[in-house]
């Protein structure tokens, strides 16, 4: 098999992957690192532990393109249960019974619309936002509370799609939740619980979408232990720029790939496709992928004055 200049075997591409609840999603970042022997491996978006869903994980050179996905939207399904609070917003915490009447399924609903749209939240103190040089789980282990400011976030859609009052102490709601990255949805658990003056934790989460990359195309865990423990790793990957599309693409020529192989700057010699690349911000230059005559990605390259200026190359010059 061929081998990267520096990462073990060529392996480069995103595997995507249900996770189940139990490991974590660094867990799953180490089994990938160990079966496929890349050193190069990250996740794009932590679930925690209990968690469980959609887990895009970059092998090799694709691990470079993560930054691209660090602002795609999410999708959830959450199981949210009244009747506590929990020490970390989840059922993992340590729990308080709160002492007051349990909403109805029209207490619920009624108190959705507070949570749609631009909302500020303040993260769990059991997460990993950096308080003081410190995570801040490690503050709330300790005992003491982390001063946590809060975030705006956008809730595109939170939708109420099941109700068990089975338990009256413990009534469940079923959620749908489509949002921003860097959304908790433990502390719209938790806020939740709060207006309704009843407590509030997340039971059950289940991420179905992460940008592009959907529950219903992503691998078992079992499957791809097996299908990389036996060296078949391809037969899963996506190429490393899956989930770009709204990128445009430019065609390299031949004349030009020494030359973008080592990094210099290109001529654009075709017409920028459509209005510009979505993932470059307002007022910066247009982000473009350049691919080869087989389509696979070359580099990703800024365009300005005509000319295309390399940000990362995936080649190598053949000298």
């Amino acid at each position: 098999m061929a081998r990267n200049r520096d990462d073990g075997p060529r392996i480069d591409g995103i595997l995507v992957i249900a996770k189940p609840a139990g490991p974590t999603s660094h867990d799953i970042v180490a089994l990938v690192r160990r079966l496929t022997g890349v050193r190069r491996v990250g996740h794009g978006g932590t679930l925690d532990p209990f968690a469980m869903g959609v887990l895009p994980v970059f092998i090799g050179r694709a691990t470079r393109m993560v930054e691209y996905h660090l602002a795609d939207e999410k999708a959830y399904r959450a199981a949210v249960i009244f009747g506590a609070r929990s020490s970390t917003d989840d059922l993992d915490g340590d729990m308080q019974p709160v002492d007051a009447p349990k909403p109805t399924r029209q207490d619920v609903e009624a108190a959705l619309d507070a949570f749609r749209g631009d909302i500020e939240q303040v993260p769990p103190d059991h997460s990993a936002v950096h308080v003081g040089g410190r995570r801040a789980y490690e503050v709330a282990r300790q005992g003491d509370k982390p001063e946590l400011a809060p975030r705006r976030v956008t809730i595109h859609s939170l939708e109420l799609t099941g109700w068990d009052a089975a338990d009256p102490d413990r009534p469940m709601a079923e959620f749908e939740v489509r949002c921003s990255a860097g959304t908790y949805v433990r502390s719209l658990a938790r806020d939740l619980g709060d207006r309704l003056a009843s407590g509030a934790y997340l039971g059950a989460l289940t991420r179905t979408r992460s940008g592009p990359f959907r529950i219903d195309a992503a691998h078992a865990l079992d499957d791809v232990r097996e299908t990389l423990a036996t060296g078949r790793a391809a037969e899963l990957l996506l190429p490393p720029d899956s989930g770009l599309e709204a990128i445009p693409q430019v065609p390299l020529r031949s004349a030009d790939r020494e030359a973008l192989a080592r990094g210099q700057i290109i001529g654009l010699h075709v017409p920028l496709p459509g209005p510009g690349d979505a993932a470059a911000p307002e007022g910066q230059d247009p982000l473009v992928r350049i691919v080869d005559e087989q389509g696979q990605l070359a580099a990703m390259a800024h365009v300005r004055k005509g000319r295309l200026y390399p940000s990362k190359v995936f080649i190598h010059p053949e000298a």
